[in-house]
């Protein structure tokens, strides 16, 4: 079994995004709840392959050789994963509610891989 990190993906000038935007607030807060309730399901359900819940993620700083800076990129949360394989860890996230209930574009997942000589 290998760790794997998926990183949720949500563009802002996707289509998906400007739908969301656009929605009246009180569907949207509803879709809202409705997704919270759908991802602690889907937490639920696969609380056996979780190793760190992670979360929803926040404002980007960068920094660099010429200092720090604020910047942005498209990632909106993560959680860690146990799988057998890549490909499982995958599968985890084919039906996720981030697709069906939030703006999200997709799911990155990628292996965790150990700290050369560690």
């Amino acid at each position: 079994m290998k760790n794997y990190m998926a990183v949720y993906i949500a563009s802002p000038s996707s289509p998906k995004m400007a739908e969301w935007i656009a929605m009246e607030e009180g569907k949207r807060k509803q879709m809202e709840m409705s997704g919270i309730k759908a991802w602690g399901d889907w937490m639920t359900a696969n609380a056996t392959a979780i190793v760190e819940t992670g979360g929803p993620l926040g404002k980007t700083k960068r920094i660099a050789a010429q200092g720090v800076s604020d910047t942005k990129n498209t990632m909106t949360g993560y959680v860690v994963v146990r799988a057998e394989s890549h490909e499982a860890a995958a599968k985890l996230f084919e039906k996720h509610p981030s697709f069906s209930h939030f703006p999200g574009d997709s799911v990155e997942v990628m292996e965790v891989l150990p700290i050369p000589g560690g």
